[in-house]
């Protein structure tokens, strides 16, 4: 897959399917099809050609069938790739490799657990109060990772005004969240 997806895209569509958009529904089981994959092939090993294909057929058919007991308040992915999973130890232990641990926390399915998807949406809570351009630049340095020589080459700033911003805009969320001493 080439585009990383979000939650909120493919809740988005599933919400849509729920309400009767069969387009949203097709659209929503392509990109699903992708993420399984992927997740798949990482826990198959040399088995994943062979078996990865009839998994994901297993999920979809599971998503499909059980899609109306889908709690619309709830984060989409945490429910579906909990499906996965369980078809994933079904699939292990019907095949004799019962004892591996499927761990849910790591590469694809990490990004779209319960927990993560709340941290996101709080984040993205708090950096809507900021200044469109103090939010841009705490984004990209300290969630997306970039330097603030990188930042400043992107927004044209100088460093020093990127660093100043992004000062800024953390005291600003500190101030927000009851914790910013703002004696100095």
């Amino acid at each position: 897959m080439t585009k990383p997806v979000s939650e909120q895209v493919l809740k988005g569509l599933m919400l849509l399917s729920l309400d009767g958009d069969e387009a949203a529904y097709r659209r929503l089981l392509f990109i699903l099809r992708d993420l399984l994959l992927g997740f798949y092939r990482k826990r198959l090993g040399s088995n994943a050609e062979r078996d990865g294909e009839d998994l994901v057929q297993e999920v979809l058919l599971a998503l499909h069938s059980r899609r109306i007991t889908y709690d619309r308040e709830k984060p989409f992915t945490a429910w579906f790739f909990r499906i996965a999973k369980y078809k994933l130890i079904d699939h292990l232990r019907a095949t004799g490799r019962g004892g591996i641990e499927i761990v849910l926390g790591d590469d694809i399915a990490a990004e779209f657990r319960e927990e993560a998807l709340f941290a996101h949406l709080d984040v993205d809570r708090l950096l809507g109060q900021l200044p469109a351009k103090q939010r841009d630049l705490l984004r990209q340095v300290k969630i997306v990772g970039k330097t603030t020589a990188e930042a400043a080459i992107e927004t044209g700033e100088s460093e020093a005004m990127v660093r100043v911003s992004i000062h800024r805009g953390m005291r600003a969320l500190g101030r927000k969240l009851g914790f910013a001493n703002d004696e100095n």
